[in-house]
């Protein structure tokens, strides 16, 4: 064997590795995006005969559903801790769109989200189709109209997932509350449970490929995603216990039981 042929085994490794990187990228965008597609058409299908009162219940199913086969294509490694409850309020950290995917892949549930996620391509069609109630907390009566239907979520015993931050961080710490949100809970005497979240790469940053904040865009985002080979997320749940009864001094106690989760 001559050198150049040496030196062309050599240079093999080095090469195989973005060309693998660049194929396990284009095989997870593509199983993400057909399934994607045969899932609203599923989801189109079952909706019309469905009673309206069980609606819910069958978004966040097909939800519960689609998130789990995410996971596995996106190599999402899911860990938990504590009780995910089956009904009333989830009170989470928020880091990423990756938040829902996780959550919902261990219980049906549904969500609340920005008014500006509808919009998103692929990912807005998704919550829509699941039922996610949307609030743009810059309009009083969006905010009015949430409570409502989340109010609603909740009678007819549905787990409702709410991040009260209002947006996402990168991670290094807890935003302040926002309390509005909470009132149905409290209005119907609905539990509500307190859960952390975070997540971790082996290589990389999660706080600038994981989490999704500031001016960051979605696809290149969720493009650099599917390079990654395995994304561990850990979500610690726990019982919140009253120790108050106005509405701010519970998101108080909310947040520092989960910041105390996540140390």
């Amino acid at each position: 064997m001559n050198a150049s042929a040496v030196a062309g085994g050599v240079d093999a490794g080095p090469r195989s590795a973005p060309a693998a990187t660049m194929f396990l990228a284009i095989g997870r965008a593509t199983a993400v995006l057909f399934f994607s597609l045969c899932a609203l058409i599923e989801i189109a299908a079952i909706v019309p005969f469905v009673r309206a009162a069980h609606r819910v219940h069958a978004r966040a199913a097909w939800l519960h559903v689609w998130c789990r086969f995410a996971c596995r294509v996106l190599g999402i490694h899911v860990t938990s801790s504590g009780s995910m409850p089956r009904s009333g309020l989830l009170v989470c950290n928020h880091l990423s769109y990756l938040d829902i995917i996780v959550l919902s892949s261990i219980t049906p549930c549904v969500f609340v989200a920005k008014a500006n996620v509808a919009a998103w391509p692929l990912f807005g069609w998704l919550t829509r189709a699941a039922g996610a109630i949307f609030v743009d907390r810059r309009r009083k009566l969006s905010s009015a109209a949430a409570v409502e239907e989340m109010r609603e979520a909740m009678a007819e015993g549905a787990l409702v997932v709410l991040f009260p931050e209002g947006t996402s961080s990168d991670g290094s710490g807890i935003l302040p509350f926002k309390s509005a949100l909470l009132q149905p809970a409290l209005d119907l005497g609905c539990n509500i449970t307190a859960a952390a979240i975070d997540y971790s790469l082996s290589r990389g940053s999660v706080a600038d490929e994981i989490c999704y904040w500031r001016d960051m865009t979605l696809v290149p985002h969720l493009l650099n995603l599917f390079t990654k080979p395995v994304i561990k997320s850990k979500l610690v749940v726990a019982p919140f216990l009253f120790r108050c009864s106005d509405r701010k001094g519970i998101a108080r106690t909310l947040r520092e039981q989960i910041v105390a989760m996540r140390s």
